[in-house]
């Protein structure tokens, strides 16, 4: 495989948005690129802000994230969406994502770096082990309105 770029985009003029949304889609399949690039757009205004790897200039993997301020967390990023393109996975995309947030965080002065992750993503979770984050807490929700 050629060389893993990640880079944390300044504007979205500098996304090519369906490329991410496609790669967003194997995390969300609920909604489609149009939903996506929109909800991305929306959130953009909000401080959400994205993680892009690419090999010879496609998106295979995106990270996205927002870096807040909690009594409980201090300065932190919390990221909402790693995902990687499926026919890439294992082959190191994904380190490469949370690495290049981390430095991201750390480079903003944030004391941790947080996330949620399905029950069912047993996968998932094993990744974030063996990147040193152990389950902290219980995440709880209910539907309102």
């Amino acid at each position: 495989m050629s060389s893993v770029q990640c880079r944390i985009p300044e504007s979205l003029d500098d996304v090519v948005l369906t490329d991410v949304s496609r790669v967003m889609q194997h995390l969300r399949p609920q909604f489609t690129i149009e939903e996506l690039n929109r909800a991305i757009q929306q959130q953009w205004q909000a401080g959400y802000r994205l993680a892009i790897a690419s090999v010879d200039g496609v998106v295979v993997g995106v990270a996205g994230f927002v870096v807040g301020q909690k009594l409980a967390w201090g300065k932190h990023m919390y990221i909402d969406d790693l995902v990687v393109d499926e026919v890439c996975r294992g082959q190191g995309i994904g380190d490469r994502l949370l690495t290049a947030c981390q430095q991201h965080a750390e480079s903003l002065g944030c004391e941790s770096l947080h996330l949620d992750s399905g029950t069912q993503r047993t996968r998932a979770h094993g990744f974030y082990f063996s990147h040193g984050m152990p389950i902290a807490s219980f995440h709880f929700s209910k539907a309102i309105g």
